[in-house]
């Protein structure tokens, strides 16, 4: 129903939205990299077939069905993104471009059988949850790597970067989801750590690396 340039925009509503639901129009535009006028513009023809709650002068929000038509789009994305990994050896650094073309396929029928050959799974390969058939999907509750204490075991479940350089450094460190971690050692300066996991014994990650990896405890 929707073309390319409107489902990028409902992704980006949803994507930050995510905490208070309420997006400013000027981060929407900055995030999207497109000027004010043209943003504005959008939002109230998505207003009109009733994606989004409009006023001028303040935030912004999907309606709920907005957010469902949105959640479809990250689901093809996601799913997409599973079946690059799992069925056809892509790298999880590899993935995310070709996922942004395959996401606009409008047939719902071509990732329901995508989603059956991968044995429907929950998760996509970045620890994001894949939205079901009606949109819905629940986020998991997990914490940045930099909160954890020091002597924390925890194992690595989901990165909030997917960009192909900061999954490329993670690949250099034989970094991977399900990775168990030690917390040897917390720089008070700067919040540097070292940890230590299988064949790694002291590696260390910086702040930021660390704020980009969540982890649950063990």
């Amino acid at each position: 129903m929707n073309s390319l340039t409107v489902e990028n925009y409902l992704k980006a509503l949803l994507h930050l939205g995510h905490e208070s639901g309420e997006v400013n129009v000027n981060d929407l535009s900055k995030h999207l990299d497109i000027k004010m006028p043209t943003v504005t513009s959008m939002m109230k023809k998505l207003a009109e077939k009733d994606l989004v709650h409009y006023e001028s002068y303040k935030p912004v929000r999907l309606t709920d069905y907005g957010k469902k038509e949105a959640a479809l789009i990250i689901r093809k994305h996601r799913l997409t993104e599973m079946f690059l990994v799992e069925k056809m050896d892509f790298g999880w650094e590899e993935v995310h471009d070709i996922a942004e073309q395959i996401e606009h396929v409008k047939s719902p029928l071509f990732f329901n059988k995508m989603e059956e050959l991968l044995g429907h799974p929950k998760l996509d390969p970045h620890g994001s949850p894949i939205p079901d058939r009606d949109g819905n999907f629940s986020l998991k509750s997990y914490n940045p790597l930099s909160t954890i204490a020091k002597g924390m075991i925890v194992h690595l479940a989901a990165v909030t970067n997917s960009s192909q350089e900061f999954l490329k450094f993670l690949n250099s460190r034989d970094l991977a989801l399900g990775t168990l971690l030690k917390i040897e050692n917390i720089e008070e300066f700067d919040g540097t750590m070292l940890v230590s996991y299988e064949n790694h014994p002291n590696e260390t990650f910086s702040k930021l690396v660390c704020d980009r990896l969540l982890v649950e405890v063990v």
